[in-house]
C-alpha cells in the first residue's frame, strides 16, 4: 500500500470534478479499510502465535510435556516471530489508520460545500 509522504493521498489533485474526487476518495476508503481488516487478522495471527508458544514453552518448563527440541524451536520461534509480527502490524496499522482518518475528512471537505 502506498500511503506516501506525510500521509498523503498518491492522487490529491487541486483541479478536477469534485464528484470524481469523491468517487476516488470513497475507492480509497474501500482499500483502506480492507487493509485494516487485514492487520486486524494479522494482529490475531500473531496473538495465537504468542500465546501457543508460550504456553508449550510453560508445559515444557513445568514438565507437562515431554522435551522436545523441534518442539522447543518451534514454541520459540513462535514467540519470537509472534512478538515481531504483531510489532510490524501495529506500525502498519497506525499509518493505515491516519490515512483513513485522512481520507475521510478530505471527503467531508469535499461533500460539506455540495450539501448546502
Amino acid at each position: 500500500m502506498n500511503i506516501g509522504a506525510n500521509e498523503a493521498l498518491p492522487f490529491e489533485t487541486d483541479d478536477g470534478d469534485p464528484a470524481d474526487q469523491i468517487a476516488r476518495l470513497e475507492s480509497r476508503l474501500d482499500e483502506l479499510a480492507d487493509a485494516m481488516a487485514r492487520c486486524r487478522k494479522i494482529r490475531l495471527i500473531s496473538q495465537i502465535a504468542i500465546a501457543a508458544g508460550g504456553t508449550w514453552l510453560l508445559a515444557v518448563a513445568i514438565g507437562v510435556i515431554g522435551f522436545n527440541p523441534v518442539g522447543l524451536m518451534a514454541a520459540i520461534s513462535g514467540v519470537i516471530g509472534g512478538t515481531v509480527m504483531y510489532g510490524s502490524n501495529t506500525t502498519t496499522s497506525q499509518q493505515v489508520d491516519a490515512a483513513l482518518k485522512n481520507a475521510e475528512a478530505m471527503r467531508e471537505a469535499l461533500i460539506g460545500p455540495r450539501e448546502s
